[in-house]
C-alpha cells in the first residue's frame, strides 16, 4: 500500500478532492488528508471522507502575510517527521509553499512531492503586483517539487519556460462531478417559479459577489442592449451585493436583474436558462462554466487564463475582454437574437465538456502519483 499525504484547505477538499481521495483509496493508496480550515467546512469534510482517510488539521490561512502560517508550517514539519509518505500532493498557493518547504527533509529521504497549480495568480492581463509577488515565488518554489501539474494551457506554457521542476504536466482540470446535474423539474416549471415568461431570454451567472467575478460588466451590457426581454439572474453571495443592487437601480434594470443569493438548486436553474455568463477577471479554469456546458448552455465569458481552453468563439460561446462592455453586449445579442445558434452551441457543449468529467481525471492523477512513486523520469498525460 502506497502512502499519500494530500494537503489543501477544507473548501477545496469538499469542492474537488473527495472523489479523488476515495478513488485513490480504492486503488492502492493509503491516504492522509492535511487541511486548513478557512471555510467552516471541516465537519462536511469529515462526513464526506468518512474512514477513507485520516484527517490532520493545519493552522494555515490563505493570506500569505499572516504570522499564523508559521504555526501551520510547524504542524506540517511535525506531521512529516512522524510519518513516512511515498508521495505528497499539495494544492493552493500558501498551502503549496508551506508544504514544499516543510517537505525538504522528507524529499531527501525519498518522498516525492507534486504541486498542483489551480490557476496562477499571475497571468496575461493580471495586475503588476500579482506578477511581482507570485511569479518569482513560484519560480523559486519550483525547485522543491518533483512534478508541477497545471490545469490550463497558459499556466502550463509559462511553467515550461520559467520553472525548475523536472516534470511539468497539463491536465484538463481537477474533474467535475456531473452525476447530479439533471434537473428534477421541467424547464417550464422552473421558469414559472422564477417569474420568467416564454418570451424572456434568461441569462445566468453563478459565483460570489466579488470584484474577481466581474458581474457588473454583464449588467452594463444588458443596459446597452435596451431589451426588456433579457433577464439576468446571479446566484451567489458576497461583499458587492449592495453595489450591484445600486448599479441595477441606477440603470433602471430592477425588472431585469435579480440577485438570488446562495442557491442549492443550480441544476434546475440552469435548465431554465438560455445563456450562461462568466465574465471573471481571473479564472484557473472555471467550474461554473463547465457545469453550464454540461447543461447545454452557450457561454459568454472573459478571455482570461483558463477560459480559452474550452471557449471557441461561435462554437462553444463567445469570449470578451473582461472590461469591454460593448463586446459583451454585441456577443450577448448574437445569442439573444438567434435561438438556433443557442441550440447548436448548447448541443456542442454537452459533448465537448465530457473530457472534464471527474471520472476522466481520476486515473490521470493516479498515473501521475504512480510515476512519482516509481521514480520514472517521464510521464504522458
Amino acid at each position: 500500500m502506497k502512502r499519500l499525504l494530500l494537503t489543501c484547505t477544507d473548501l477545496m477538499t469538499i469542492q474537488f478532492m473527495v472523489p479523488h481521495i476515495r478513488y485513490l483509496a480504492e486503488n492502492g493508496y493509503s491516504v492522509d488528508l492535511a487541511c486548513s480550515v478557512v471555510g467552516d467546512r471541516l465537519e462536511d469534510v469529515k462526513r464526506a471522507v468518512g474512514d477513507v482517510a485520516k484527517i490532520h488539521i493545519l493552522r494555515l490561512v490563505r493570506s500569505p502575510f499572516s504570522s499564523t502560517n508559521f504555526k501551520g508550517y510547524q504542524d506540517l514539519k511535525k506531521l512529516l517527521s512522524e510519518n513516512r509518505y511515498d508521495v505528497i500532493w499539495t494544492n493552493e498557493p500558501v498551502m503549496g509553499v508551506m508544504t514544499r518547504l516543510a517537505a525538504r527533509k522528507a524529499r531527501k529521504n525519498g518522498t516525492k512531492v507534486i504541486y498542483m497549480a489551480h490557476g496562477f495568480h499571475f497571468f496575461k492581463g493580471a495586475p503588476l503586483f500579482n506578477w511581482m509577488m507570485w511569479a518569482p515565488l513560484e519560480i523559486f518554489m519550483s525547485r522543491f517539487n518533483d512534478i508541477l501539474v497545471t490545469i490550463n494551457r497558459e499556466d502550463y506554457n509559462w511553467a515550461k519556460k520559467h520553472t525548475h521542476t523536472p516534470i511539468i504536466e497539463h491536465i484538463d482540470g481537477i474533474g467535475v462531478d456531473f452525476s447530479h446535474r439533471e434537473s428534477v423539474i421541467s424547464r417550464q416549471e422552473k421558469r414559472t417559479q422564477l417569474g420568467i415568461t416564454d418570451s424572456d431570454i434568461l441569462v445566468l451567472s453563478v459565483g460570489e459577489l466579488q470584484k474577481r467575478k466581474n458581474h457588473e460588466v454583464i449588467i452594463k451590457a444588458i443596459a446597452k442592449l435596451n431589451n426588456p426581454n433579457i433577464k439576468y439572474i446571479i446566484c451567489g453571495q458576497g461583499v458587492l451585493e449592495k453595489h450591484l443592487l445600486n448599479l441595477t437601480s441606477s440603470l433602471n434594470l430592477q425588472k431585469q436583474i435579480f440577485l438570488l443569493g446562495y442557491r442549492q438548486d443550480i441544476p434546475e436553474i440552469m435548465s431554465a436558462c438560455d445563456i450562461f455568463a462568466h465574465p471573471s477577471v481571473r479564472e484557473g479554469l472555471g467550474l461554473a462554466s463547465l457545469e453550464a456546458m454540461a447543461s447545454g448552455l452557450p457561454l459568454i465569458t472573459s478571455n482570461v487564463q483558463g477560459v480559452p481552453d474550452y471557449v471557441e468563439n461561435g462554437v462553444t460561446g463567445y469570449m470578451c475582454n473582461p472590461k469591454d462592455v460593448d463586446a459583451y453586449a454585441e456577443n450577448m445579442n448574437k445569442l439573444v437574437c438567434d435561438k438556433e445558434l443557442r441550440k447548436t452551441i448548447g448541443t456542442t457543449n454537452i459533448t465537448y465538456v465530457q473530457k472534464y468529467r471527474v471520472e476522466e481525471i481520476q486515473p490521470v492523477i493516479k498515473d501521475i502519483l504512480d510515476i512519482c512513486v516509481s521514480e520514472k523520469e517521464t510521464v504522458t498525460v
